[in-house]
């Protein structure tokens, strides 16, 4: 989110006298009426580090989601969009059949995902079909494809995992920090120009209660409890995703030096 150039304050971007410090990329590049998606990042940030790298200088990626790692570090398959008509095909197909069925029809064209999707995951189900289907090709091969953006052994991994209540305590204080440095005002410009809801930016933490408080939905007083409930979730979500996918990457708790692990 801080790559949009209208979100400085919610998305706690670095300040100008911080980007000062060191050069900073890829921050506030992208404007809120664009839909950047995780393979447009990637190959933003590719280039980036291709040209630090070019410097003979380090490069630090931050951040907290962790799609976006793991296509640095694993690689993103690189499928063709999938028309809207395949889209509701696929979903009509579904609603025809059940789970069950869907499942063996998808197995005829992709039995590795047929095998390795969890039961009840319709949203990846109805994702493998409809790529098969448009493409030509199955979602497995296109995932066999993929090459990390990282060369192996040529980065470090870092998560920073305080415990739980002092993250929540962190998080409490930045939306207290947000609303003083200006973020009603930020969402107003943001809301006054009318962008379609569904986009990328129109989604960050904070923007919708605060946009129903500036509507006159709700009080400040309540629009700022759901922006805390909001941003409580996705810190336990973060937390969660990179014990369950990172396990050896070392940690930082804030509190002692990080436990050692594999580069």
């Amino acid at each position: 989110m801080q790559i949009y150039a209208d979100l400085r304050v919610l998305t706690a971007r670095p300040s100008p006298r911080d980007e000062a410090l060191a050069p900073h990329h890829l921050f506030g590049v992208a404007d809120a009426a664009e839909a950047w998606s995780v393979g447009r990042w990637l190959r933003a940030a590719q280039a980036v580090l291709a040209d630090i790298a070019a410097r003979g200088r380090p490069a630090i990626v931050v951040g907290g989601t962790g799609l976006y790692f793991r296509a640095l570090t694993t690689g993103l398959a690189e499928v063709p969009a999938v028309p809207a008509a395949v889209r509701r095909e696929t979903g009509a197909l579904y609603e025809a059949l059940g789970e069950a069925a869907f499942r063996e029809r998808l197995a005829g064209l992709d039995p590795e995902s047929a095998a390795r999707i969890a039961a009840g995951d319709r949203q990846r189900l109805t994702r493998a079909l409809e790529v098969a289907l448009a493409s030509g090709r199955s979602l497995s091969d296109w995932r066999r494809d993929t090459r990390p953006a990282l060369p192996p052994g040529g980065w470090r991994a870092l998560v920073i995992e305080p415990d739980r209540q002092s993250l929540y305590d962190r998080c409490d204080a930045r939306l207290a920090a947000m609303l003083e440095a200006g973020a009603l005002e930020e969402v107003a410009r943001l809301a006054a120009r009318g962008l379609d809801p569904m986009l990328p930016a129109m989604k960050a933490l904070g923007v919708a209660p605060l946009a129903a408080h500036l509507r006159g939905e709700t009080s400040l007083d309540a629009a700022l409890a759901q922006a805390r409930q909001d941003i409580r979730r996705y810190a336990k979500r973060q937390l969660t995703w990179f014990r369950n996918q990172t396990p050896d990457w070392p940690r930082a708790t804030g509190e002692t030096p990080p436990r050692q692990g594999p580069s």
